[in-house]
Order: C-alpha cells, then structure tokens, then sequence
C-alpha cells in the first residue's frame, strides 16, 4: 500500500508548475474553442484532445463543459505519472487517486501530507470526468469494454417500471464505484435584502439591468452576455416582431459567442420579465444610444465606458461587476451572478409555483437539478409553523 507521501509524489517538494499536465485552449479555424490536455513537454495527449473535441463539436458541449473536464484529466494524467503507471492501468486504482486529489496542490512548492485541498464534491467531479473518458476509450475500441467493471458496480434495479425508462427492459442498475459521500448541496441564494443594497450601489442604468435582469429572470451570466438585442421582446405585443408570444420576454438561444459567453441548455426558451426588468432596459437603451459605438452592435451588453467601447461585455466582466458592487455596497460576502439566479429560483418556489413551472423557467434539462430549491430555509419552515396557529386560535374558529 502506498504512503500518502508516494501518493503525493517526489515531485511534492519540487516546482510542480513546471514538470505537470495541464489543460489548454485551443481555437479552430472555425473560431470555435474548446480545451484540451498538455503533457509536461508541452503535447497535446491524443487520447484526451481527441474526446475533448469530440465533446465540443460532436456532442455541443460549451467550450467551459470543455475546460472542468480538460482540468479534471490533467489531475488524473499528473498522478498517473506519479505513480509511474500507464492511465489505461489506472482505472482499478482510483481509490488511491481519490486520496491523492485530497491532498495535492498543483500550485504549492511543497505540500503538506495533511491539508485537505479539496473537498468530496470537486473530488467527485473529477471522478465523474475520469469515468466518461474511460467510457469514451471502450466505445471508440481504444479499451477492451472490462475495464468499466472496475469503475461501476452493477446492480439490481428496484425503481418502478414508470422511472426507469428506456431501461425498463434490463433490470440491472449501474452505480460507480468511486463516488464519496458529500454534503447535501444547498442553495447559495442572494437575499432580496442584499440585492436592494446591490441596486442601491449601481451608478449607472446599465449596472441596474444586469442585477435585476440575473435577479428577476433567473439568466445564467452566459445566457445573459451572450443576448442580442433582437431577443428582447418586451412589447406587450410581440406579433409585429413575428412572435407568438404575448408579454414582455426574453428568448434564450445558444450561440457561438465572440466574447465567449454561452447558453448551457442546447435547447431555446422565452424567459418572461417583469415590470422592474423593463423599466431598467429602457433606462439602460437610453444611457447605450448616448455611446456611438454601442449602436452598432447587436450585442444586448455592451462596454459603455471601457474599451473597446461598443463591444460585447464578457461573462467574467458580470463577475468584476457585482464584486465592485458588493464591496460598494459594504456587504459581508461577494454576491455573484449565479446566486442572483439562486435568488429568482428561491423566490418563485417561496411564492408558490410549482416544480416543473421552475424547471422551465431556469432552463435545466432534468428535474432533478431543480430540485434542489425544495429544501427550504429556516426562516420558511419557522413561517409555515407560524401559519398553522394554536389549538386555541383553532377553537376560535
């Protein structure tokens, strides 16, 4: 059995920065990116890139599906070089890599054997990347199809003949067998309190709408970035743009982005949007049009007051931005643009919609992603004890 100092590896006490795998962009004639996976002699791993690309072109996976798995396989090639084995012969040892993925710090000197690096849910995350490029391998024919027996344990299906699908048939459920147990995933939310502060914060109309539009339609940053202009519908009448939807609304739709932004979901959908949304658009329309370049371009978001001026923001600019204005703003924590989409989720399964109606308003593709706004909070739970009353107050009645 290794010593966690060999899982670790001599190369612990060395700079790791420069003899380590690591991912890699890469853009194509086409101007489509994706990542891939460099050896410490800066190669490309054919069996990675060529999943990777795969992943980007043949599945339409966003360029950053591309970038966690790419970083998840550079882990994974990294301890295989530790331990001086060939990855196709690591698959029945990921128990170890497991313990090593605790502990080790790509970017330490040195490291020391008892600092937990990451937690169970990025450990499995890794995993999880690991186990479909071992998947891709056996079903190219690069990986004899037994090598999945040492990453699944199979067995017997119990769920009702209606859940399982397609699978009705076989009877036979598969499970890894390297998964740890991590903590129930709660929701990061931003509260309405600290959005307020946020707006409050705001020193122009642009800033407005990004809060309020993440806030008070649930966008993921890249959906929001990577609008244009002739998705917003936010006439009471849509029919003289040519759509069928009545209301104020925004469509959803993925795109190849110049400034990187992404829709995750493959499929499109209209987001509707309140009052507060369509009063801070128009608010904002009227600070754009004062920006000549901006005019131009048919991106909803544009830089209005650094260069290039008129061009599309980027994704990572939505980050810069609510962190400015967290800190303007004197909140304890920095909010970020996911947990204003946590926010909307919260709020509209606190006023009492129901699961699928949330499922289509984020744009998840299972439902099982949406269940996670089910678990309410404490001051919920305290509110629906309250509701239901004393014995004697249901006398009275």
């Amino acid at each position: 059995m290794f010593l966690l100092s060999a899982l670790i590896g001599e190369a612990g006490q060395q700079e790791l920065s420069v003899t380590r795998f690591r991912k890699f962009a890469v853009r194509l004639p086409s101007g489509v990116r994706y990542w891939t996976v460099l050896d410490p002699a800066a190669r490309t791993v054919a069996e990675a890139d060529e999943w990777l690309l795969h992943l980007r072109l043949g599945r339409d996976c966003a360029e950053s599906t591309t970038e966690a798995y790419a970083t998840s396989l550079a882990l994974f090639f990294q301890w295989c070089q530790v331990i001086e084995v060939n990855w196709p012969e690591a698959a029945g040892q990921l128990a170890r890599f497991t313990l090593w993925l605790r502990h080790y710090d790509p970017d330490a000197v040195a490291v020391p054997a008892r600092r937990v690096v990451r937690g169970d849910r990025r450990i499995n995350a890794v995993l999880a990347a690991v186990r479909e490029f071992f998947r891709h391998s056996v079903s190219i024919g690069l990986l004899d199809n037994r090598v999945l027996a040492t990453l699944y344990d199979l067995s017997a299906d119990r769920r009702p003949l209606e859940v399982r699908g397609e699978w009705a048939g076989t009877g036979v459920r598969c499970r890894p067998r390297h998964r740890l147990r991590a903590s129930e995933q709660t929701v990061d939310a931003a509260g309405d309190e600290e959005v307020l502060a946020l707006v409050r914060a705001c020193r122009n109309a642009r800033d407005r709408f990004i809060v309020l539009a993440l806030w008070r339609m649930g966008l993921r940053r890249g959906e929001l970035a990577g609008a244009r202009v002739a998705d917003v519908h936010f006439l009471p009448d849509s029919s003289s743009l040519g759509c069928p939807v009545t209301g104020p609304h925004l469509h959803v739709r993925r795109r190849d982005n110049i400034n990187g932004a992404w829709a995750k979901s493959r499929r499109a959908r209209m987001v509707p949007a309140d009052g507060l949304v369509v009063r801070a658009f128009d608010e904002y329309l009227l600070l754009r049009q004062e920006c000549r370049p901006a005019r131009d371009c048919d991106f909803l978001l544009v830089n209005v007051f650094r260069e290039p001026r008129g061009g599309p923001m980027r994704p990572q600019a939505l980050n810069e931005l609510l962190d400015a204005l967290s800190r303007r703003a004197g909140l304890s924590r920095m909010i970020h643009p996911h947990m204003l989409r946590h926010g909307f989720g919260t709020n509209v399964m606190a006023s009492g919609s129901t699961l699928d109606v949330l499922k289509e308003l984020l744009g998840h593709r299972y439902i099982t992603s949406t269940e996670v706004y089910l678990h309410p909070s404490d001051d919920r739970l305290r509110e629906a004890v309250d509701r239901a009353g004393s014995p004697r107050t249901m006398a009275r009645r």
